[in-house]
């Protein structure tokens, strides 16, 4: 939890936070939130009323905190894309919990905040076509599993092959892999994809779940990607999408080490789409 609160910390030592672009998120509408997951799921969660395997499956405790931080960090994504649709490019302090599938949470993640933003918007007809770009370590198999039957989001994971989860989803392009992988090889991957998903999909919005487990020294990924790896990939997927003239909105996704690197590397994504917004003129 203290993660959020130092991330923003760290990002206005470095002025990258100007107070007239920072937005304060409500907790998300239950209207919005059900189009995704029911009531009998989200109740059951905030009053602890889930099964003890459905518990030990997400791995969070259901604290009035932890309940209030899923509202607000979905409420967080939806305000996000927004913004990107306003101006170009815009990025959560939160977000990217992309295990959560509708009636269930796993691995950390209760409520599927981008599935619930995608699904918010095309409800009120602000896009046509999506697409979800998740370099998170491990498969976005909520994400995948809700839009496999919906033309309208596209999905595409990166991920290390052999982490969680165990039975993975099917996105509709998966990229596994290996353990180890560095950052040169990792970026010519990654690059040799998404251009070419940008031309076929053409979305309105992307997505982006700039996750920062596949570090080297992250405790539950298996990649092998360096500082200026991580920052060198948000630079790619930003200017990617931005030269095509797509609007991106990130979340943060997964990280998991000692707070003081893992805020760090958190900050890159920001640090990166700065640096876009000024070459960009957003």
């Amino acid at each position: 939890m203290a993660k959020f609160r130092l991330l923003v910390e760290h990002l206005q030592r470095l002025e990258l936070l100007d107070p007239a672009r920072l937005h304060q998120p409500l907790p998300v509408p239950r209207r919005w939130l059900e189009l995704v997951h029911p009531r009998s799921y989200h109740e059951a969660f905030a009053r602890q009323r889930l099964s003890r395997p459905e518990a030990r499956r997400i791995g969070l405790p259901a604290t009035p905190a932890v309940v209030r931080r899923s509202w607000l960090a979905v409420g967080g994504t939806v305000l996000t894309a927004r913004l990107a649709l306003r101006h170009g490019l815009a990025c959560h302090l939160a977000g990217g919990t992309h295990h959560a599938f509708a009636e269930a949470g796993s691995g950390f993640c209760i409520f599927n905040d981008v599935a619930v933003a995608a699904r918010a918007l095309l409800a009120e007809g602000l896009v046509r076509r999506l697409l979800v770009v998740d370099l998170d370590v491990h498969q976005g198999d909520g994400t995948a599993s809700l839009f496999a039957d919906d033309p309208r989001v596209f999905t595409f994971s990166a991920h290390a092959e052999r982490n969680f989860p165990l039975r993975k989803g099917q996105s509709d392009c998966d990229l596994p892999l290996p353990d180890g992988m560095e950052d040169g090889p990792y970026l010519a991957a990654v690059a040799a994809v998404l251009p070419d998903l940008l031309s076929q999909v053409r979305p309105d919005l992307v997505f982006y779940n700039a996750g920062v487990d596949p570090h080297r020294q992250d405790r539950l990924g298996r990649l092998c990607l360096s500082d200026l790896g991580l920052l060198q990939r948000e630079r790619m997927v930003l200017e990617t999408c931005l030269r095509q003239r797509v609007p991106v909105a990130t979340v943060i996704g997964g990280g998991y080490d000692t707070l003081g690197p893992l805020v760090e590397r958190h900050g890159l994504v920001v640090r990166a789409a700065a640096e876009m917004a000024l070459l960009h003129g957003l």
